[in-house]
Formats: C-alpha cells, sequence, structure tokens
C-alpha cells in the first residue's frame, strides 16, 4: 500500500469506453492503465457501461467483495442495481466496476425529467442519449455507494471522460456527494462537426454562438450535458492546448490543467532488435502487394516504400482530402525526376462494406496456390539433384526440367495463367454500400488515378480494421504499422492524435500537422523535429494550395532518402519515443489528483 498522502484516497476512473472498445478513448484508458496500478494499486478502480446481460469478453468477475469497491457494489445491489465487479483484463489487470444501463428502462423517464427539471437539459429519446442518461446516473449512485461512511472513510475522486459519462458531474454537486471530480474532453462534440462541415473554423471560433450551431447539427443535448459537465467539476482538464481553445469557446470554460495522452513504450536493448522488426513486417506487406498488383504488372519491391494513414473516416478533418492532393502531385514529380521508387500509399478506416471485393480474395488464393506449387516443384527437383549429384558423379548441372513432372509443370503454367489478369490492380479491397458517394474513390475516378502502371505511386483503399483474422493481410495492426515506412497525419481536425504517436513508439517517421494536439506538442518538446522523423505541416496559417505543397515536398523529399537514412532516421524516431510514454506523460495525471485533493 502505498504511503504518500496523494495515494489515500480512492480513484474512480469513468468512461464509456471502459471494458468497451469503441474508439480512441479505449486507447487512453487501456494503455495508462499499467502506469496507474504502479501509482495507485487497489485505490485505484475503472468503471464502465454494461449494454447488456452479456459480459464483455475482457471481464473477469472478483470473488472478493471485501474492499471498499467491491462493498459500493454490493450496496448498489441491494438497491436493485445489478452492477459487475471484477478486472479488466488488459495490461494492468485493473479492477472495473460495470453498470448495468440496458436495465434502466423502467425507470429511464424518471432520470430524465428529474434531469430536465434540476438542470434545464432535455434529453430526447435516443438510443445514445438514454444509455448516457442511465450511465450517469448510475455512476451518480456509485459515487454515492462508495464515499458512504459504512463503506469507506477514505476521501474519494472520480475523474469522467468525455460527456458520454458526463450527467453525473451536476448531479455529484447538486447532491453534495463528498467525492471530488475531474472532467477530461478529447474532443468537444461541437468542434467535431463544425471542423467537418464549417469552412474556416479556427478563425470563426471566437465567434460561434455554441447553441445555434449545435442546433444546426441535431446535437443540443450532447453539447448541453458536455458544457454542465465542464461547469460542474471541480476540474476541468482537456488533452492539448489546441482543444483547449474550444473548451473556451465551446464550452464556457477553459481548462484548469491539460492532460496529454500517452502510451506504454516498449524499449529495445539493441537497436537492430526493432530494426529487424521492420524487416519481418515489412516481408508481410510485400506478400500483400505483389498479391494485389503483380497479377498485372510487377514493380521492384526492394525500391518501394510504404506510406499510410488510418483513423475514422472524416475526409476533412483526417486531411485525406489533402493527402490525395499531394499524393496526386508526387505521382506527378517523380514521374518528371523518372524514379524508380514506388510509393505504395495504404488507406486505413473503417466504412460500411458488403463484402471483401471477391476479385481481391480470388487473386490472393491463387498466388497462394502458385507459392505452394513453387514449393513443390522445388522440393521434387531438389531431392532427384541430389540422388543424381550421389549417384552417377555427373561434374555438371543436368536439364533440371527433366526432374520436373507433366503434372507440375501443367499445374505451374496454369496456375499462372489464372493469376495474371488484363484489368488494373484494385483500388478499394471491398465492395462499400456507398461506392458511388465514397470521397476518396470520387476523387481517384476525377483524377483518372487508378494504379496505372507508369504511375510511381499506387493507392491501396482498405475499409477495415487490420487485425490477425484479417484475410488480406493476416497481420494485428500494430505489426502493419512497424512494417511501413511512413505515417501521414495532416489533421485539420485532431485534438490529440494517437495515430502518430503510434508510429514514433515503433520507430517510424511521421508526418502530422499544427492544428493537431500532437503536433502543437510535439514542435514545444522536441528539436529538429525533422531530424527525429516527425514533420509538421503549417495548416494554422496556411493557405490549401501551400498546405498541398508542403506535404507533396515532405513526402517528395522522404522518398528521396537512401536505405541509410531511413534506417539512421527510424532510430531517432524510436530515440525520441520516451517523450510521448506514460512514464513521462502520467506526471500531469499525478498533478490534475493533487489539485483535485486540494479542494476537499
Amino acid at each position: 500500500m502505498k504511503t504518500n498522502s496523494l495515494y489515500e484516497p480512492l480513484l474512480l476512473e469513468a468512461a464509456w469506453e471502459v471494458c468497451n472498445k469503441v474508439g480512441g478513448i479505449y486507447t487512453v484508458i487501456a494503455t495508462k492503465v499499467p502506469y496507474m496500478m504502479e501509482r495507485w494499486g487497489e485505490q485505484y478502480c475503472t468503471v464502465g457501461p454494461l449494454e447488456s446481460e452479456d459480459l464483455p469478453i475482457e471481464f473477469q468477475p472478483a470473488s472478493d467483495y471485501s474492499d471498499a469497491f467491491g462493498k459500493a457494489v454490493l450496496k448498489l445491489r441491494e438497491a436493485g442495481i445489478k452492477a459487475e465487479y471484477g478486472y479488466w483484463m488488459v495490461d494492468g489487470r485493473p479492477k472495473v466496476i460495470l453498470l448495468p444501463v440496458y436495465s434502466m428502462a423502467a425507470i429511464l423517464p424518471k432520470i430524465k425529467g428529474e434531469f430536465a427539471k434540476n438542470h434545464q437539459v432535455f434529453i430526447p429519446n435516443d438510443t445514445l442519449l438514454n444509455n448516457v442518461a442511465a450511465f450517469g446516473f448510475l455512476i451518480t449512485e456509485l459515487t454515492k455507494a462508495l464515499s458512504s461512511p459504512e463503506v469507506t472513510d477514505k476521501k474519494v475522486i472520480a475523474h469522467i471522460h468525455e460527456w458520454m459519462s458526463g450527467t453525473c458531474l451536476p448531479e455529484i454537486k447538486r447532491q453534495g456527494i463528498n467525492v471530488k471530480t475531474i472532467f477530461t474532453t478529447h474532443a468537444t462534440s461541437l468542434a467535431r462537426f463544425m471542423a467537418m462541415n464549417e469552412p474556416n473554423f479556427y478563425y470563426k471560433l471566437s465567434t460561434i454562438n455554441w447553441r445555434v450551431a449545435a442546433r444546426k447539427y441535431g446535437i443540443e443535448a450532447q453539447v448541453s450535458i458536455e458544457r454542465l459537465a465542464a461547469h460542474n467539476a471541480d476540474i476541468m482538464s482537456t488533452v492539448s492546448s489546441v482543444t483547449d481553445k474550444e473548451c473556451e469557446y465551446l464550452l464556457g470554460r477553459k481548462a484548469d490543467i491539460l492532460l496529454p495522452n500517452g502510451l506504454n513504450i516498449k524499449r529495445f536493448v539493441a537497436l537492430h532488435e526493432f530494426q529487424n522488426l521492420h524487416l519481418k513486417y515489412k516481408k508481410k506487406i510485400h506478400e500483400f502487394v505483389s498479391g494485389h498488383f503483380f497479377n498485372n504488372y510487377t514493380f521492384d519491391l526492394d525500391n518501394t516504400v510504404y506510406f499510410f494513414t488510418s483513423g475514422r473516416y472524416e475526409y476533412v478533418n483526417k486531411g485525406y482530402d489533402v493527402t490525395l492532393e499531394a499524393l496526386f502531385k508526387l505521382n506527378k514529380r517523380l514521374k518528371q525526376a523518372g524514379s524508380k521508387i514506388t510509393v505504395v500509399m495504404f488507406f486505413i478506416t473503417k466504412r460500411p462494406f458488403h463484402t471483401i471485393n471477391p476479385l481481391v480474395l480470388e487473386l490472393r488464393n491463387l498466388l497462394e496456390e502458385l507459392k505452394q506449387t513453387t514449393e513443390a516443384i522445388k522440393e521434387e527437383v531438389g531431392k532427384q539433384l541430389f540422388e543424381v549429384a550421389a549417384t552417377s558423379g555427373e561434374v555438371n548441372l543436368p536439364d533440371l526440367n527433366q526432374f520436373v513432372s507433366d503434372y507440375w509443370q501443367f499445374r505451374y503454367k496454369k496456375t499462372i495463367l489464372s493469376w495474371k489478369t488484363k484489368y488494373l490492380p484494385i483500388l478499394v479491397t471491398h465492395n462499400l454500400k456507398d461506392d458511388q458517394g465514397d470521397d476518396i474513390l470520387n476523387f481517384l475516378r476525377q483524377k483518372q488515378f487508378y494504379n496505372q502502371p507508369d504511375n510511381p505511386v499506387k493507392i491501396i483503399y482498405h475499409p477495415d480494421f487490420i487485425d490477425s483474422t484479417n484475410p488480406l493481410f493476416k497481420m494485428d495492426y500494430q505489426d502493419f504499422v512497424r512494417g511501413c515506412h511512413l505515417g501521414v497525419f495532416p489533421s485539420y481536425y485532431e485534438p490529440w492524435g494517437y495515430t502518430p504517436v503510434e508510429c514514433i513508439a515503433k520507430g517510424i517517421p511521421t508526418i502530422t500537422s499544427d492544428l493537431s494536439g500532437f503536433g502543437n506538442y510535439a514542435k514545444s518538446t522536441v528539436r529538429n523535429l525533422d531530424e527525429k522523423g516527425i514533420y509538421v505541416v503549417r495548416r494554422r496559417t496556411s493557405t490549401r494550395e501551400e498546405i498541398i505543397d508542403q506535404l507533396t515536398d515532405y513526402m517528395y523529399d522522404f522518398v528521396q532518402q537512401t536505405r541509410r537514412e531511413r534506417i539512421n532516421q527510424r532510430n531517432h524516431a524510436e530515440g525520441i519515443a520516451d517523450k510521448f510514454a506514460w512514464q513521462t506523460l502520467g506526471r500531469h495525471y499525478m498533478e490534475a489528483y493533487r489539485m483535485v485533493m486540494e479542494k476537499y
């Protein structure tokens, strides 16, 4: 047990994505757990929603309810709330309480009615908003139970993430529950909508009427809940100085402290270890690329570099629009320069689709069949060649064709003929539900950017997650990142930005922007950014054409690097990864908890 006075309180950390993977906040909480457990130990507990009677795979029930968190759960059960207590099976294995939002239907009208009466916020009849109302009510009841004298005599901190958990904050204050609170917004609801739809959003920010704008986008309830949470928390926080401006103008309260997001960084004793991993996973990407392109034409894989972007499908916010424009310019520039380098750019983002394109699967299967055929021929030839060498004493190499049976020769020719096609390599790996309305595809069609053989820049659009069960890549996303050469994330709206941080953590150079929280933070904390593998596009003060030109220049300069220079840059990137580890950035959370304890 820790003895420092900072660690005497109990700490609840509540988020909609605890034990419930739906977005980036899951990564924030889950990767921070080992750091939190090291500092808070048994006095730390996470809190998440339970949307059905089925328990998440990541949940392991507890058998001992003798600690304060267990006693609070038993107290909830006595009141008819079927809360679950156990362990979240992520690295660090924290305690977790799951609150049954699914069981609140009968009293939901009362919960929403009381909330409207007490806080003048009407919550419409919407599935997510109903669950949010229920979750906030249950967190309130949990804090009431946990802080009661019969459960514990310790002080209690409740750290609430995002508006989906936020309806508890005004209620905790109104009811005078003896709990001190922190609210963290990772991205304001209104800014995300406006950045996607309003030109020059950042220039307009200080003049926006939040209620008028929220009504325009149909999110008045979400924004109202978020504002209530911000104003009723003892400590207000957000993830970056970029987002703090949103908080000031859209929520009406500046952050008391910034809480930048870290990652668990695994450092290698020897530099060659992570370089070897890059080589290992690059070869797996080679296999995918061979299967995707070589049925029509080939290029030199040893002179091929892999770029990628990934994240939520927000065409403008994530910078997909300027990335495509820059790739088109890069293609022209490489052609004009007579470059021998091929760039394969992956767009990895989730979109509704019917199925994987059957042609993509068929080509992959035919390539695998060709691989098996060549392996069989190699084994047949090798065995007979050895027998001839050992028994005949023949010095000259015999005609190897005579060692390959008619069956294998026929199968070899048949497989190659079946695999080769006349159509250009496919742009998108899946059959999208809205193929004609997809912005990425429409750009490629407009520019006739169709993976032509003479294009140095190739595009692969993969509208699904990558993991080890993926039949196309057969590798985890983290390993895919390791196998690439450059991550491209010139976001217009990005409160923090985990994807470029993940690149640096794996020694992969990355492009970001000064409008992203990460890019802004990196500019203020890292010297010689380009040398360290962090390229920051100046989006804040540049015109659209200037942004596209900057991005094109960054990519072109990267392509011109020698293999030795790329290896050195990966070493530099991996060398600064600790700056973005929880072991470094977690101190901001500790300071927030110190600040909130002063409110007692």
